[in-house]
């Protein structure tokens, strides 16, 4: 079966007001070439009715950086699921590292986000992946399956393309260290294993990307690995020449 398309999912993290972000667009819109990867900006919510509007027919997507796990109602200070579409965006990263550890984010509320953003829409970008003790113990593959499955808990995939899954080693992310492509692989295989055990066919369907230190210097390496449907891109998402280049290396 042929490789899902490549996404390359950038992360602004908390970077950019809504007035870089339009600046930001306009650069990057003037030099993307056709042929390369999809590119789906994540950016703080503020960011998104800007950048949708910047960026309409350039074929770049965007996206939220979390997603309350409620349709609406006394939630002060969470944005739902239609709010975020509302705005223009397709996509939401739910249960990044940095959710899971900051704010005590369970995978049994990761997988009420993700229900949500499915059930309104929105494609979410499911994140797991182990810290370095886990790693150290060999414990890996198997503390990233059953925090896949509990993220997944409850989740439906009724359509192709509804859902996207993310690996990032924790102990790679921001750090210098990154995963070696056969590191990279290893995990994504065992993920899309068990996608399709969870979903059958369509669990083919699902991208899953690598996240951790990814940049311009070896994100072709990980990305030519069978399993791996691109990447979720921290630091090196913020300078357009660093994205024009990973879109280059990915051509």
């Amino acid at each position: 079966m042929a490789k899902p398309p490549t996404l390359l999912a950038l992360n602004w993290k908390m970077n950019k007001t809504p007035t870089e972000a339009t600046a930001w667009a306009k650069e990057l819109t003037a030099q993307l070439q056709p042929g390369s990867a999809q590119l789906a900006i994540m950016a703080p919510a503020i960011d998104l009715p800007a950048l949708a509007t910047s960026l309409q027919g350039s074929g770049v997507a965007v996206g939220g950086q979390d997603v309350s796990a409620h349709a609406s109602g006394a939630y002060t200070g969470e944005i739902s699921a239609a709010m975020l579409l509302d705005t223009g965006a397709s996509h939401v990263v739910i249960g990044h590292s940095e959710r899971r550890e900051y704010h005590a984010e369970s995978s049994q509320l990761v997988a009420a986000k993700t229900r949500a953003a499915i059930e309104a829409g929105l494609i979410p970008i499911v994140c797991v992946g182990e810290g370095l003790e886990v790693r150290e113990r060999g414990e890996h593959v198997t503390y990233t399956l059953d925090q896949l499955r509990d993220s997944l808990a409850g989740v439906r995939l009724d359509r192709p393309g509804a859902l996207v899954v993310a690996y990032e080693p924790v102990w790679a992310i921001g750090t210098g260290k990154t995963a070696t492509a056969a590191d990279a692989e290893e995990l994504c295989s065992a993920i899309r294993t068990a996608l399709v055990g969870l979903y059958g066919p369509t669990g083919q369907d699902v991208q899953v990307l690598y996240g951790g230190s990814v940049k311009p210097g070896n994100i072709r390496e990980i990305c030519d690995q069978p399993n791996v449907n691109g990447a979720l891109v921290g630091g090196a998402a913020l300078e357009v020449q660093s994205v024009l280049d990973m879109a280059s290396a990915l051509r």
